[in-house]
């Protein structure tokens, strides 16, 4: 162990006066505060030591240490870790790792399958035939291209996104950016409950009434909500028995109605939508809100912790990023082949069919539902409910009931993993570590108050109709998710070598226009529609307001990207933080809670750089990192003895 020796570190921070030490030169626009600090550097290597810098403010006090037995009170999923095999043969792929890794994309490909995706799914085989099959497919890979950043994400910091937004954005970013994200759990919560309770009700045959089956998700949520007591791989597992169901359900109702093959599969692979109006448009649309979801990007980023991870090693992390894109790759194809059943199923047997002839059907069977299908030439509307009652009509109780088994799979699986997204946002936004009891009883109780009244004082259609609302929702809150974790991917101060290339940069700006560009169209079709002028100024203000906070947002990822931040007021840049938290890249996962430094500590980076090495947002050639604000919040300055500037590279500096 070296001797202690004391270090003398300034902390630079975005106002203030300068007084940086005379090695490190600021330009004028730099205000600067210089703060000394005593370390000790007897735990850390001198050659491979980082800085976090945040400022300190005058009257805060430091956080209290860490307590592990009072954190146990709190910790989900992370009370064991699943630990990764050796590949003993040295082939380069182990199918007893893949085995291992194997987990967290089928908890996320879960949310590809809640009841709001299936009313989505059936709407577009009843709407357009197989005609966006294409659409359905193009949505699925780009949320796994999505899945892959949020994984990596968690693989390379060991933190997941909403610990990251927690560090790195002010504090009303910060709180803004939680209750949107919120506001898509507590959406696709709603559409948890009403999925359940459709299936329970076409599973009584309407003995339990709607708002009793939405009483029943209450108690069946605390019931699932303790099955992770009994192992990390069997809760896993009871997740995969869920989507095992799905599959077996939706594919048997596929084999009986028994598709065109041959227009399935044009209609999946040629991005063509011949003789479609507003009506499949406005369909396309809604289907990319339905598969891509805001929450499961946070979802997903935490669950891939649940694994050891040798982040000391480059190689070992590169392992895990290829396994769990892998897997994540398995699960969504499964999913997406579940979606096609239900897409498949509606398309070839009730696209075109009008509601006179569905009536006369359901008359001859005895149906207690013809209400649903009035005497007239208008085309049929179906939604989760009606869809059961449709299948029933047509191909007998047993399709009514197996479709109604597959709803509540796709309901009571959504449930456990809307819990955890929630738990993880709150948790990584605001450092509320609540029980697990606590979480589900607010989150539970403010989706189902207007569920519960809408099933008790309005019909079943104004209840499956929710689930478009809550579509729309859900793609509101998109840029949300998807411009965080392409900010915060793309930088080399976070990602390391693991940071985004060039490809990845302009195909995830394309990505969040286009999501950006849908939201406009939702907001457009549904201002249109209103009637009073209050609702238009409402909505006028909502949709500035909006559109201004995902401006903020685009901006701090524009900076990400590369491009310079501009001075305001001659107070240097304003972004994230105004200076950087730089992470190691092991000893970050657990379950210690993700604290703001209130000041400087020094520790162990786990890759070294060679001397004279220059790379953003790292040590380089074993200097200390100086933390400053000059062109961007991700600008370094190195201060160790005598730093040279990088040729080219202003904003990077390399010690000799």
């Amino acid at each position: 162990m070296e001797r202690l020796r004391k270090l003398r570190i300034f902390n630079i921070i975005g106002t203030g006066r300068a007084s940086a030490p005379e090695s490190l030169t600021l330009p004028p626009s730099a205000m600067a505060t210089a703060q000394e600090v005593e370390l000790s550097e007897d735990s850390v290597s001198q050659e491979n030591a980082i800085v976090w810098s945040t400022h300190l403010q005058q009257d805060e006090a430091p956080p209290p240490p860490y307590s592990e037995s009072a954190n146990q009170l709190f910790s989900t999923y992370f009370e064991e870790k699943v630990p990764i095999p050796e590949d003993s043969n040295g082939t380069g792929f182990s199918f007893r790792k893949l085995w291992a890794f194997t987990g967290p994309g089928f908890l996320m490909s879960i949310a590809y399958l809640d009841p709001g995706n299936i009313e989505s799914d059936l709407q577009s085989g009843a709407k357009a035939e197989f005609k966006l099959l294409w659409v359905l497919l193009g949505s699925t890979i780009i949320g796994l291209l999505l899945q892959r950043l949020a994984a990596r994400l968690g693989v390379v910091t060991g933190m997941h996104l909403a610990e990251m937004c927690n560090r790195q954005y002010r504090t009303v970013p910060r709180i803004i950016l939680w209750l949107m994200v919120e506001l898509a759990i507590i959406g696709s919560d709603m559409q948890e409950v009403i999925g359940c309770a459709i299936a329970f009700s076409l599973l009584s045959a309407g003995r339990i009434p709607l708002w009793g089956g939405v009483l029943i998700t209450i108690i069946d949520t605390f019931v699932f909500l303790f099955l992770d007591k009994y192992g990390l791989r069997k809760l896993e597992a009871f997740f995969g028995f869920l989507i095992t169901i799905m599959a077996i359900t939706f594919g048997y109702e596929y084999v009986m109605v028994r598709p065109d093959q041959g227009k399935l599969l044009k209609g999946m692979f040629v991005p063509y939508c011949e003789g479609c109006g507003p009506v499949q448009l406005q369909q396309a649309v809604g289907i990319v809100g339905a598969v891509i979801m805001p929450h499961n990007i946070y979802l997903h980023s935490a669950l891939v912790k649940s694994r050891e991870i040798d982040r000391s090693s480059k190689e070992k992390v590169r392992e895990a990023n290829k396994y769990y894109f892998i897997e994540s790759a398995i699960a969504l194809f499964i999913s997406f082949l579940i979606n096609v059943f239900v897409v498949a199923v509606f398309a070839e047997a009730f696209f075109g069919r009008r509601n006179s002839e569905v009536n006369e059907i359901c008359n001859q069977t005895g149906s207690l539902h013809l209400n649903l299908f009035p005497q007239n030439n208008e085309t049929l509307q179906v939604d989760i409910f009606k869809g059961g009652l449709v299948l029933g009509c047509f191909f007998g109780p047993a399709a009514l009931y197996i479709w109604a088994v597959g709803i509540l799979a796709a309901g009571q699986s959504s449930t456990m993993t809307g819990t955890y997204s929630g738990q993880f946002v709150m948790e990584g936004f605001l450092n509320l570590r609540w029980s697990r009891f606590a979480r589900v009883l607010l989150t539970r109780s403010i989706a189902i108050t207007p569920t519960l009244l809408v099933a008790i004082f309005q019909d079943i259609q104004h209840l499956t109709g929710m689930n478009d609302f809550l579509n729309v929702l859900q793609s509101m809150q998109l840029p949300f998710a998807l411009i965080p974790i392409m900010t915060f991917t793309s930088l080399p101060s976070i990602m390391s070598e693991f940071a985004n290339g060039i490809v990845w940069k302009i195909g995830g700006g394309v990505v969040i226009l286009v999501v950006c560009a849908i939201n406009m169209y939702f907001v457009v079709v549904y201002v249109s529609a209103l009637n009073s002028v209050w609702l238009y100024v409402l909505a006028a203000f909502l949709s500035l307001a909006y559109l201004g906070f995902v401006g903020y947002l685009g901006w701090m990822c524009l900076i990400a990207l590369g491009v310079s931040c501009v001075e305001i007021s001659g107070r240097g840049c304003c972004g994230l933080m105004g200076q950087t938290d730089t992470y190691l890249l092991n000893d970050m996962d657990g379950n210690v809670p993700v604290e703001r430094p209130h000041n400087l500590s020094v520790r162990p980076l786990s890759w070294k750089q060679s001397p004279g090495e220059a790379i953003r947002g790292q040590p380089v050639g074993g200097c200390f990192l100086q933390v400053t604000c000059l062109k961007s919040p991700w600008a370094p300055g190195l201060s160790h003895t005598t730093p040279r500037p990088v040729s080219g590279h202003p904003e990077l500096s390399v010690c000799d």
